[in-house]
């Protein structure tokens, strides 16, 4: 079961602990995290929810999805599977470095 929900649209100055407070409402938050740029550590306006059933994430993207949130739109879906990349600098087609 999918419990895990991305959550795009996010005003950059939302923080984690705001992000769990919003989607409480719709359920138990087993966690919630704004991703934030590496190099600077701020928002890059979206992150990731896990609620604690399906059918808590699926009120939730409901509840949520499209509705305005400070200003912005929000984007609330079911969170794709993580993805192996290349990692920065390798090319895809030899492995070589740029």
């Amino acid at each position: 079961m999918n419990n895990k929900l991305y959550v795009g649209g996010l005003s950059y100055s939302v923080t984690d602990q705001e992000l769990s407070e919003l989607f409480g409402q719709y359920g138990n938050v087993e966690s919630a995290s704004v991703v934030k740029d590496r190099d600077t550590n701020n928002s890059r306006g979206f992150g990731f929810v896990e609620m604690s059933t399906q059918e808590e994430a699926e009120k939730a993207i409901k509840g949520l999805d499209g509705t305005d949130h400070q200003g912005r739109a929000l984007k609330v879906n079911m969170a794709k599977p993580r993805t192996d990349r290349p990692r920065g600098g390798e090319s895809r087609y030899r492995g070589q470095r740029y």
